[in-house]
C-alpha cells in the first residue's frame, strides 16, 4: 500500500487529546487519523514515569500494529515521560509530541522572559517544559503549577462558571504579576480557555500545544515526502474501555459528536 495512503496514529490517556486531533484535522483535512483513548487507564498524569512508559509503548503499538505512517503522543505526560523512548523503538516513523512544539510557541509568545505552566502532577514533576523551553532560550524563567482538578472539570464539561473560576483562582494564587505567558501543558486545559482568560490577567497570554504540534506533523510529513493528496480524511476512534462515555465527552473537546459506529472498543494489553 502506499505510504501516503496510511492514517496518521494519536494516542492519549483518554479525552484530552481531541484538542490536538482537532487542530491536526483543520491543518490536515485530507487526512485519514486512527485516534486511541486509553479510557481504561486514564489519567495518565498521576502514574509514574516508568508505568505511563510502559502504557504509551502498549499504545504505539497496537496502533503501528494496525498500519500508521506517522505517530504523535497528544498526551503531555506522555510526551514529557515516553517520546525519547518511542522514537528510539520506532525509528523508521516520525514520532512527534506536544512537549517541544509547546515550548517553541511559549517562547515566541514572551516578551518578558518569564513563562507559567499549567500541567498534571506527571508533567510537572518530570520537568520536560522548563527543559524544551530553556533549550531554546537559556534566559526565560519558568514556573510550573500542577492544576490536576481542571482535568476533572473539563472532562465533566464544566468549562465555566463560578466553581470553574474559582479553581483557578486557587491554582493562581501567588502566581501574577510575573509571567506574561501561560502555556496550557495539558491537552484538557484549551476547553478551559475562556475561563482561564477571564481569571488571568489581560496582558498574559495563552499559549497551548495543539496547532503548534499540528504545524510540526504537517511539516515532518511533507518533508518525507508522506502528504496524502486531496479527498476528505477520516477518523476512527479506538477506546480500551467505555465507548457510551467517550462518545459523550469528546464532543467537548473535538467540537462535534464523533460517529457512534466509527468508535471501536480494544484491549490495549491483548494487541502487544
Amino acid at each position: 500500500m502506499d505510504p501516503r495512503q496510511l492514517p496518521i496514529g494519536i494516542f492519549d490517556s483518554g479525552v484530552g487529546g481531541l484538542t490536538v486531533l482537532r487542530a491536526l484535522r483543520a491543518a490536515l483535512p485530507g487526512e485519514d487519523f486512527l485516534y486511541l483513548g486509553d479510557t481504561a487507564r486514564v489519567p495518565y498524569g498521576t502514574r509514574s514515569p516508568e508505568t505511563v512508559r510502559r502504557y504509551a509503548s502498549q499504545a504505539a503499538g497496537l496502533l503501528l500494529a494496525r498500519g500508521i505512517k506517522a505517530l504523535v503522543v497528544a498526551c503531555n505526560t506522555a510526551s514529557a515521560a515516553a517520546l525519547d523512548t518511542l522514537r528510539e523503538a520506532h525509528p523508521d516513523v516520525p514520532v512527534e509530541g506536544v512537549i517541544e512544539p509547546g515550548a517553541r510557541a511559549a517562547v515566541a509568545a514572551s516578551r518578558k522572559a518569564r513563562v507559567a505552566v499549567l500541567a498534571t502532577e506527571g508533567t510537572v514533576a518530570g520537568g520536560a517544559y522548563p527543559r524544551a523551553i530553556r533549550a531554546l532560550d537559556t534566559e526565560i524563567e519558568v514556573e510550573q503549577r500542577a492544576c490536576a482538578m481542571l482535568v476533572a472539570l473539563a472532562e465533566e464539561g464544566w468549562t465555566d462558571g463560578p466553581v470553574v473560576e474559582e479553581t483557578l483562582r486557587r491554582y493562581f494564587h501567588g502566581l501574577f504579576p510575573g509571567p506574561d505567558v501561560l502555556l496550557l501543558g495539558c491537552t484538557h486545559f484549551p476547553v478551559l480557555a475562556a475561563a482561564i482568560r477571564a481569571v488571568a490577567p489581560e496582558d498574559v497570554a495563552l499559549v497551548d500545544s495543539a496547532a503548534t504540534t499540528a504545524a510540526a506533523v504537517r511539516d515532518d510529513l511533507a518533508a518525507r515526502g508522506l502528504l496524502r493528496d486531496g479527498g476528505a480524511g477520516r477518523v476512527h476512534f479506538l477506546v480500551t474501555d467505555n465507548p457510551a462515555r467517550f462518545e459523550r465527552t469528546a464532543t467537548i473537546f473535538l467540537g462535534e459528536n464523533p460517529a457512534h459506529g466509527e468508535i471501536e472498543l480494544v484491549d490495549i494489553q491483548a494487541a502487544r
